[in-house]
């Protein structure tokens, strides 16, 4: 494919992002759509080699093992976690999958002339072991510029604790190599990633575009209440996450049990995704138990509307933001936290446990928010009753987060950090590029 032409002399203009997958509404795929959105502003082209895709296909190579749930991958990934050993024939597996994957690495690169890849979190968590070492060794033969974001590591999931793969976990993830600028979202991880591989992180958060204006109730989602089964005036308390045990749905199940009002209603957007069931039939269970009507119908929440194979209407999640009464975050765990920038987006009140990030990262830039410390208390409870009574108060709650939301969580943020990165792989491209030359040269005088 021919490159557009810049207005400028850079070096860099075509991008390839590489991950196991970019489609739905996982974090990974969200957050690498608002960078893309970012560097096509910054007049850099975009491409996309994973596994499965909802990206323009002219601009996407995919390649089926790239993908965490390929049985291929998931044969080999069950092999390698919750043992100790591994046997001499999934060795060979890994690394048939891994020259198969680096081939098309190859293929893709040469294909759409990617001048600097990003890494989407393959190269931090071992969703995809083979494809995290094929693309580690593609960065060491070839130098090229590399920008690894990082989203969370396998030493943030219990999961991958034990595991037979130590020597490749060492290997990529994440690789140690020159050509390679390591970005995480949190400070946490910046310390953690520097303590445990002597790296130097560069810490982006993840963003939003604060300069256009959030939607809001329209024709196409004005029945979205019917479709979740709420009436006009239910309270709809929404935790706009994944049904996977770090999430905290069981507090959120809690508050909306002692709020004491029968229009109290939760529904969670999003699946169990790839953590299992276990945890969603213990929360259906508690809720039942508490007398809470909880709706989890993932299949009606995608990342663009349209329609199901019943005929049922998608929605986005932005469709169900304004909505929304109460935005309920009660993780324990969160690289940065998506849904808490998304709440303050839609300008709504929002309950948030205490993770790391938040008090780290978030909490002390002065957003207001209602805090739980890991458990649910009375005063949380009647704070609540009080926003949703008092709307002046809520009102000025959100005018003050969207105000330094746009402030530090924005795309001219995360424009400005780019920047710096690709300036500084400039003078790299153009030093490689100048030893090149030498070497062509020098080999050229000796063949006189």
């Amino acid at each position: 494919m021919p490159r557009r032409k810049a207005n400028n002399n850079l070096k860099i203009r075509n991008i390839g992002f590489i991950s196991t997958r970019f489609k739905g509404t996982d974090g990974v795929s969200l957050e690498t759509e608002k960078w893309a959105t970012v560097l096509k502003r910054m007049r850099y082209e975009c491409y996309y080699f994973c596994g499965t895709s909802d990206r323009p296909p002219e601009r996407t190579m995919t390649v089926p093992e790239a993908f965490f749930d390929h049985p291929k991958i998931k044969s080999i990934q069950d092999r390698c976690f919750k043992v100790y050993h591994r046997s001499s024939e999934l060795t060979g597996e890994i690394h048939s999958c891994r020259r198969l994957l680096k081939h098309a690495i190859y293929n893709f690169v040469k294909k759409f002339d990617i001048d600097l890849i990003i890494a989407e979190n393959c190269l931090a968590i071992p969703m995809n072991v083979p494809l995290g070492l094929a693309l580690t060794e593609f960065i060491a033969e070839t130098g090229i510029p590399t920008i690894a974001h990082h989203h969370d590591f396998f030493w943030e999931r219990p999961r991958f604790f034990v595991n037979a793969i130590a020597d490749f976990i060492n290997m990529a993830f994440p690789p140690v190599l020159h050509s390679i600028q390591h970005v995480v979202i949190n400070t946490q991880a910046d310390r953690e990633l520097s303590y445990r591989t002597g790296l130097s992180p560069t810490v982006i958060p993840n963003v939003l575009d604060f300069k256009k204006p959030p939607p809001g109730i329209n024709h196409y989602n004005s029945d979205l209440r019917a479709a979740f089964g709420l009436a006009e005036d239910d309270i709809f308390i929404l935790q706009p996450t994944r049904v996977v045990a770090r999430k905290g749905i069981e507090h959120t199940i809690e508050v909306v049990s002692r709020l004491k009002d029968p229009r109290a209603k939760l529904v969670i957007t999003h699946s169990t995704s790839d953590e299992g069931d276990a945890y969603e039939k213990r929360i259906r269970d508690y809720a039942e138990h508490l007398g809470v009507r909880l709706i989890v119908k993932p299949e009606i929440i995608g990342d663009k509307r349209g329609r199901t194979n019943g005929g049922d209407k998608i929605y986005t999640l932005w469709d169900v933001y304004p909505h929304a009464d109460l935005i309920a975050y009660p993780s324990t765990y969160e690289g940065f936290g998506n849904a808490f920038i998304e709440a303050i987006y839609f300008k709504k009140p929002i309950l948030v446990n205490l993770y790391s990030a938040y008090v780290r990262d978030i909490k002390p830039l002065g957003f207001r928010a209602i805090e739980m410390e890991g458990y649910v208390t009375d005063e949380v409870i009647e704070t609540i009753r009080r926003l949703l009574r008092e709307k002046d108060a809520c009102y000025e709650h959100a005018e003050t987060n969207f105000g330094l939301a746009a402030r530090f969580f924005s795309y001219e943020v995360l424009s400005r950090k780019l920047n710096t990165i690709f300036m500084n792989f400039e003078g790299i491209v153009e030093a490689i590029e100048s030893q090149r030359a030498l070497h062509r040269s020098s080999q050229k005088n000796v063949s006189r």
